[in-house]
């Protein structure tokens, strides 16, 4: 295999999910997922997790080689229907690649639950991939959420200055009362199932709740659908994500 470029390349070796990741075969997170499950392989052995291999060794994974993708790097913005999964494996049947049904493999950069719709980036550029993940506590992510009974003034400051899920405090956010029962919120965080979370808290049900932009870059196509990102707006995201600090 043609080899890459690291700051590890001073030992001549590489982590398993950087080397899947910079190849174009998969983002770290899911090759982490691989690995767990035992999928990935040298001709000998089985991989761990963090585990490290040359940067001229067989890779396989599902017993298939991996090899350096050459095609166009690719990325897209989609507007992710309700219960559809943002993950790439087929033991889930609406995954979020068989419905796009994109010719070249790609896959999704962070995640949007089941329940949500809304935005979010799919990409076969790994290095992308894993500068936004790096970043993804520092960047705008703007939601519409509708709850299940009136909003007052005492939900709004409490949600704004931070409510405690999965021990932790939530960051201090902007939200802004929409409707009744509707809000507008801007995370610069990532929890899992963050804004339901903090609803929950409050005794509030989430009805709806859909992602309306990531950093630059807004939804503008209808549900279902998607659109190529902009060299301009490609430009911008990676700009944006550089200045961020992990």
């Amino acid at each position: 295999m043609k080899k890459l470029k690291d700051k590890e390349s001073n030992s001549g070796k590489i982590r398993i999910n950087k080397f899947l990741s910079d190849i174009g075969y998969c983002s770290r997170r899911e090759a982490d997922t691989f690995i767990k499950q035992r999928r990935v392989k040298t001709e000998t052995a089985i991989l761990t997790l963090g585990e490290k291999i040359d940067y001229n060794q067989s890779i396989y994974v599902d017993g298939n080689l991996v090899t350096p993708s050459k095609k166009k790097k690719v990325y897209i913005a989609f507007n992710k229907p309700l219960r559809i999964v943002c993950t790439t494996s087929k033991v889930e049947k609406k995954n979020i690649v068989d419905y796009i049904n994109f010719p070249t493999r790609i896959y999704p950069i962070g995640r949007l639950d089941k329940q949500s719709e809304g935005l979010i980036f799919l990409t076969n550029d790994g290095s992308i991939v894993n500068t936004i993940l790096r970043t993804s506590n520092n960047i705008e992510k703007e939601y519409i959420v509708e709850v299940n009974k009136p909003i007052t003034k005492d939900f709004i400051q409490k949600m704004s200055n931070g409510i405690p899920v999965l021990d932790k405090i939530t960051k201090k956010c902007y939200v802004k009362q929409l409707h009744k029962k509707k809000f507008k919120i801007i995370l610069t965080q990532g929890l899992n199932r963050q804004i339901r979370r903090m609803c929950e808290y409050l005794n509030y049900e989430v009805i709806s709740l859909k992602r309306v932009r990531i950093m630059n870059i807004k939804l503008d196509v209808e549900v279902g659908k998607w659109r190529n990102l902009r060299r301009s707006e490609i430009n911008e995201l990676k700009n944006i994500c550089t200045k961020k600090k992990p």
